[in-house]
């Protein structure tokens, strides 16, 4: 790259310094310079580093999330399911969990909810999505129109943000390269292949949930919620509706947003103790726990963090009126075997390669 686009560049680095905003344009080609690997290294840290400091605005994340849907994203055929609906979290909070999201995902996939998801591996958790759901046999390196059949099959698929399979130019190497929280927190994790139009995306601060209601709003998202959870004894947040104490709800169609403070109660489900729902620090530990909880064998705490994310998905997927119905059926689903049911059909088919599928799977049951 000449000099010239190195100094433009880095003028735009040098607004965000001194707390200038950028247009969601000029976001928009700075980041589709970091994503086709143009300027230098230092340049394109800076860049993100300098964004996250400053705070981004509405447009600059809309600006990120239009260059890496546009220049690195692989696209499903467009012939899927209406209603898809995608449930993630920002990463970066202080508190880490169970992998709730990924349960919740299979729980109202058996509800009727299509489920498209776009997830990671761990990098601000202990425990990513990817993680987690290669663990018990999904494959997550497969390519785009595998998990679009899936999803087609089964109601469920998991697109991998990480691999070059879904991201081929960029993301994976940036990702790989950085420790810290940036605009990819959020740009990134909307950047799903399916476009998906109903969402429940946890954050890592109350401070964002505006802005990325607005964001959603503005890329396509016909109804979702943001949430925020706290632990009432530490006061600290995790990016999923809390069975711990009180979780701020923003909820929101295309041009209406209400928000509001939810706790467990209020879906009848009694407060729990952090411990009871923390990441116990394996991942092979987590993957038996997870299929107990998709099993309804023990883990009472976590089968009602399930329940209680899961209703929500349902809930705004219009399956019932309220959250706490929603709870209701999605504990429904895991008693009858439902859950469990849908988990052995997305592994049959979003399982290209070998390796994964049935056997990784069963073998972990029977360690139960």
């Amino acid at each position: 790259m000449n000099t010239t686009a190195i100094a433009d560049f880095g003028r735009g680095v040098q607004r965000l310094i001194q707390g200038e905003d950028l247009s969601g344009e000029e976001t928009y080609h700075m980041f589709k310079q970091v994503l086709e690997n143009v300027q230098p290294d230092l340049q394109q840290g800076a860049f993100l580093a300098a964004l996250a400091a400053k705070g981004e605005t509405v447009d600059e994340i809309v600006g990120a999330w239009k260059a890496i849907d546009e220049i690195d994203t692989i696209h499903t055929n467009g012939d899927l399911p209406s209603g898809l609906f995608d449930n993630s979290g920002t990463g970066m909070d202080k508190l880490k969990t169970f992998n709730v999201s990924s349960a919740s995902a299979i729980v109202a996939a058996a509800c009727g909810v299509p489920m498209a998801r776009h997830g990671a591996r761990a990098l601000t958790s202990k425990c990513g999505t990817v993680d987690m759901l290669e663990s018990v046999g999904v494959d997550v390196e497969c390519e785009v129109s595998v998990v679009e059949n899936s999803i087609k099959e089964v109601g469920i698929g998991l697109f991998n943000g990480m691999s070059s399979n879904v991201h081929p130019g960029a993301l994976g190497r940036i990702l790989s390269q950085i420790r810290f929280g940036s605009t990819l927190n959020i740009a990134a994790s909307l950047a799903n292949p399916a476009r998906p139009t109903l969402g429940l995306r946890g954050v890592y601060a109350d401070s964002i949930m505006q802005s990325v209601v607005e964001v959603m709003q503005k890329i396509g998202y016909k109804k979702g919620m943001v949430v925020y959870g706290i632990d009432s004894d530490s006061g600290l947040g995790m990016d999923e509706i809390s069975p711990c104490g009180e979780t701020i709800i923003y909820e929101f169609s295309e041009d209406k947003v209400k928000n509001y403070s939810f706790v467990p109660e209020n879906a009848g489900i009694k407060t729990f103790k952090f411990s009871e729902i923390a990441f116990s620090g394996s991942i092979k530990k987590e993957s038996k726990k997870f299929l107990s909880v998709l099993s309804g064998n023990g883990h009472e705490a976590c089968v009602d963090f399930v329940s209680l994310n899961a209703g929500a998905i349902l809930y705004v997927a219009g399956k019932c009126d309220s959250i706490k119905d929603g709870v209701q059926l999605s504990r429904d689903a895991i008693k009858s075997g439902m859950a469990m049911n849908k988990l052995r059909q997305w592994v049959s088919v979003q399982s290209k390669r070998n390796t994964f599928g049935h056997k990784p799977l069963e073998s972990l049951l029977k360690q139960e």
